[in-house]
């Protein structure tokens, strides 16, 4: 895309948002949060406020509790909203939502449980509701979704627009149905057919032509598995793998479609999400979704990513094996990670969130810490969920 078409594209993107954030500013004066004067003067106080200044004033008006929540995607049981999921959403304040095949079994159902879980959510901003719908092996709702084709079939065909034109369907469809958030496209390089290929320069154009797709449509996307998860030899749903690559290997081959995207892309478009592998190189001790070396020091620091860091479903076998879940969501948050995912049980999801609220109240994370996530989070939500509700 040429930068004149990318500059005007963000201009109005940010104008949409802007409008957006406006229709909060009523509530948010009344919760105390705006400091403007009743009549014309409180509206033109509103309007005057950039994104970054909505941003910090939500924040500022939401309790700890609500903070640890917006930090934490959880998985619903059934096709409708029930007592226990509404128990999540509000005793827990639980941000984000992801669905499995196990909620979704229509069209017209599926839309009406995506609806009902925002307008039930009660929140001060709205839930990422996120799917896994990669292409190939990896789709969700096939009885009335037609699978996109896989990522590995994409690449062989050499067709980079194929990437974009199958990522903006794909969006369109999703976002039909209420869906904001889409765990795609796996960026790892040579993940058979989860990948566009095993060529590092290859992945990285079809990467981006994807994310080009999603962005199209306004739906965030997440480049997956950070730093890459092509040498893994073990399933991370049945245990950690370690992958004994030096610094410069990984860096020459299984960044480069990260890197891409970081240096092209907005940050406030994606997720990065980071895998359960181990990589000795970087962290000889600690998983990539506990790394702090991996997540605030490379993924942060070097690679200078400034957008969302969500961890892989921590119910896996890498973690789970070897973590208690009050232990995982403290050591995901204290590696880097903004928001930590636990997609099935109810009692681990709970288990997260309270070993996070108890590390916050007891110091061993900063309330600063969580305030740089919710920022991130609040700001993303404003940008790509907040414009598109009623």
């Amino acid at each position: 895309m040429e930068r004149d078409g990318m500059m005007q594209k963000r201009m109005r993107r940010f104008a949409l948002a802007a409008f957006a954030v406006l229709a909060l500013s009523a509530a948010l004066v009344m919760a105390g949060c705006g400091k403007a004067q009743s009549g014309d003067g409180q509206g033109q106080a509103a309007k005057e406020q950039t994104l970054d200044e909505k941003v910090d004033a939500i924040v500022n008006s939401m309790t700890t509790t609500e903070k640890v929540g917006q930090m934490v995607m959880i998985g619903v049981q059934g096709t409708e909203v029930t007592d226990d999921s509404l128990y999540m959403l509000h005793q827990y304040h639980m941000g984000g939502v992801i669905l499995f095949d196990r909620n979704m079994e229509s069209a017209d159902q599926t839309k009406k449980l995506i609806a009902d879980l925002q307008a039930k959510a009660d929140q001060n901003v709205p839930l990422f509701i996120g799917v896994d719908e990669e292409g190939g092996q990896v789709v969700r709702g096939k009885s009335f979704l037609t699978p996109p084709p896989s990522e590995q079939e994409i690449g062989r065909s050499g067709e980079v627009t194929r990437a974009e034109e199958s990522a903006r369907q794909t969006a369109e469809k999703l976002k039909k149905l209420g869906f904001n958030v889409n765990f795609a496209p796996v960026a790892d390089v040579g993940s058979y057919a989860r990948s566009f290929g095993a060529d590092p320069e290859q992945a990285a154009k079809f990467v981006s032509a994807a994310a080009q797709g999603y962005e199209q449509q306004r739906m965030m996307y997440a480049l997956k598995h950070f730093p890459g998860i092509g040498r893994g030899t073990v399933d991370s749903h049945q245990d950690i793998s370690t992958i004994g690559a030096s610094r410069e290997e990984l860096a020459k081959r299984d960044l480069v479609p990260f890197k891409a995207i970081i240096d092209e892309r907005q940050p406030e478009d994606y997720f990065i999400l980071v895998s359960h592998l181990r990589y000795p190189a970087y962290d000889a001790e600690n998983p990539a979704s506990l790394s702090k070396a991996i997540q605030t020091d490379l993924l942060r620091h070097e690679l200078g990513y400034r957008g969302l860091i969500i961890t892989d479903d921590t119910e896996m076998g890498a973690l789970a094996k070897h973590y208690g879940f009050r232990e995982i969501g403290v050591r995901a948050v204290t590696a880097g990670a903004d928001i930590v995912m636990v997609c099935h049980e109810y009692e681990h999801e709970t288990d997260v969130y309270l070993g996070l609220l108890d590390a916050v109240k007891d110091g061993t994370i900063p309330e600063e810490r969580i305030n740089e996530s919710v920022r991130r989070i609040v700001k993303a939500k404003l940008l790509h969920v907040q414009a598109e509700q009623p």
